[in-house]
């Protein structure tokens, strides 16, 4: 009964086991998908591309039933013609209702309560879905309202080498940031209830899918760590008011510092002992937002992103990017990287875009194999279970580990002061972005909470279209514009777009289908988990807030 979406272990493979030798790419090419023989990887990320790649990093070579689907994003309609173990290859689609049911599954809206007939925050309400490509999905989602202070967290967390991590820091981050912003006063009233027995103050109210779950075997563990993470505030007392800024950045680290902790102890429980060690060898990157009136921060931890999406005087969207990823395509992240560590490690610290030749991100939770030092790793996992002692990505040493740790969870903070003119703000993993550029994902979103469409010249990207193709084309978008509000959440409306769109920009209703009945063990090596959170400003409130200050 562990706590996840499906009976299979993120860290062990049921296929078959793994070569001793396995040399793992960690965030697009688990090693719970290596074990199965299949390399998937997509959009610019494709390790396949070396010619050598089956040699050098496999150590093994996949079946050669799968080598014609390593370039998935190129020939897709032919997806079905590659797989030899059909006897007879089939075409289906969806009709549009399956496709919406399955769009449509993981769906929540949430608008804020109005007092008195108004709607006094700057947060008119969000709209959030998921649409899994992993089995189980590794990415997870939170949204939450603070009680005991103002404002509103939500977030957007993408695991890898498993949904252990992403679903701790799920459940757990919005706590730790809560905490570290509370007045010292209100954080002695909590401590208080605690050691007499009476009732807590609830600090969060969650805004939750029932699909989003807790784990209630944890809860205790949690409320445990979280309880010391406030008496160390208690201590440390200095009576100055709490910059956002520093609390959502102490949050991070500290939860962070908790999960590593909780491996290094254990529990006495054999269940428990097992989760912390998943959740401490997985690992998650995150991307929040706190927004308070109009002070909007965004923490953002490895390559998920945050953007607003802000309306011009005529009409028209553009997009504003609230986060940086944190990678080898950032100059000033592999600087830092470099800096962190001697300069004989140089080159081998960033190999293939990926930190020390593996990991994607270079910020993330967890992902102890790249924090704890060799003699640390050895210890907790000869005296950890059995699961873990017979693992062999958890015995893995990185190559060139010298110098631990080479990765860090703490966020980079960006403040934004909010404008009338910022009418909403997208959060999501990269399983979007890989797909949209983020300009077009400003207008689809803009247009769709309007429902104002600026038509832009059909794009046919140098093909070569004949006048009754023109036709079909507008026809096509003026039957798209009349039928957008079939979606009643935008998030929705934008993974449509997402896994949809074809070469014209235009949703195509095969793709689609296509895209939605792949096999589980062909999902993902089109695209990755898609999660989106989509909340809309009151500009009214905005704007008062802005007269009051001038």
């Amino acid at each position: 009964a562990i706590p996840v979406r499906s009976s299979r272990l993120p860290l062990l493979s049921d296929a078959m086991p793994a070569p001793a030798h396995l040399f793992p790419l960690i965030r697009n090419c688990e090693i719970s998908r290596l074990c199965s023989t299949v390399c998937y990887c997509h959009h610019k990320h494709l390790c396949c591309l070396s010619s050598h790649f089956a040699h050098s990093h496999f150590r093994y070579a996949p079946q050669k039933k799968f080598v014609a689907l390593y370039r998935p994003k190129e020939n897709f309609n032919h997806f079905i013609h590659a797989r030899d173990y059909a006897s007879t290859p089939q075409r289906f689609y969806l009709t549009p209702p399956q496709v919406n049911s399955i769009l449509k599954a993981n769906e929540y809206s949430f608008k804020v309560p109005e007092f008195d007939g108004k709607n006094v925050s700057s947060v008119l309400g969000f709209d959030s879905n998921q649409l899994p490509a992993n089995a189980p999905i590794e990415d997870r989602r939170s949204a939450a309202t603070c009680l005991q202070t103002r404002g509103m967290l939500l977030g957007v967390f993408d695991g890898h080498a498993g949904c252990a991590c992403a679903q701790a820091v799920s459940e757990r981050l919005f706590y730790y940031i809560a905490v570290s912003l509370l007045p010292h006063e209100t954080l002695l009233e909590i401590e208080n209830a605690v050691e007499s027995g009476r009732a807590l103050l609830p600090i969060l109210q969650w805004h939750k899918h029932p699909n989003d779950y807790f784990s209630k075997e944890a809860s205790k563990l949690y409320f445990n760590s979280l309880r010391t993470y406030w008496q160390e505030l208690i201590d440390l007392n200095s009576g100055e008011t709490t910059d956002v800024k520093e609390a959502l950045i102490n949050a991070f680290k500290r939860l962070d510092n908790d999960i590593s902790l909780e491996a290094q102890v254990g529990d006495p429980n054999s269940f428990l002992n097992y989760l912390v060690l998943r959740v401490a060898f997985s690992g998650a990157t995150a991307c929040v937002a706190h927004v308070d009136g109009v002070d909007l921060h965004i923490a953002n931890t490895g390559d998920s992103r945050a953007m607003l999406g802000v309306q011009e005087e005529d009409g028209s969207w553009s997009a504003v990017n609230l986060s940086y990823d944190h990678n080898a395509q950032n100059e000033h992240e592999v600087e830092r990287v470099k800096m962190e560590h001697p300069k004989s490690e140089e080159k081998s610290l960033v190999k293939q875009d990926r930190l020390l030749g593996l990991l994607m991100p270079f910020r993330a939770f967890g992902d102890v194999k790249f924090k704890w030092s060799i003699e640390l790793q050895k210890r907790v996992i000869e005296s950890g279970p059995d699961q873990l002692n017979d693992n062999e990505y958890t015995k893995f040493i990185p190559p060139n580990y010298h110098t631990p740790p080479y990765l860090t969870a703490e966020p980079e903070v960006i403040h934004h002061r909010l404008r009338p003119q910022d009418k909403f703000l997208v959060l999501a993993t990269d399983g979007l972005w890989e797909t949209m550029h983020r300009q077009d994902v400003a207008r689809i979103v803009g247009e769709y909470l309007t429902g104002v469409h600026h038509q832009q010249p059909i794009a046919v990207g140098g093909y070569k279209v004949t006048l009754g193709q023109m036709h079909g084309l507008l026809t096509e978008r003026r039957a798209r514009i009349s039928s957008v509000f079939e979606d009643q959440n935008a998030a929705t409306h934008l993974i449509r777009h997402a896994v949809g769109n074809n070469e014209f920009g235009t949703v195509d209703h095969e793709r689609l289908s296509k895209m939605l009945s792949l096999p589980e063990e062909l999902a993902r090596m089109y695209r990755d988990d898609i999660t989106i959170i989509v909340v809309q400003f009151n500009s009214h409130v905005i704007g008062a807030c802005q007269n009051e200050e001038l």
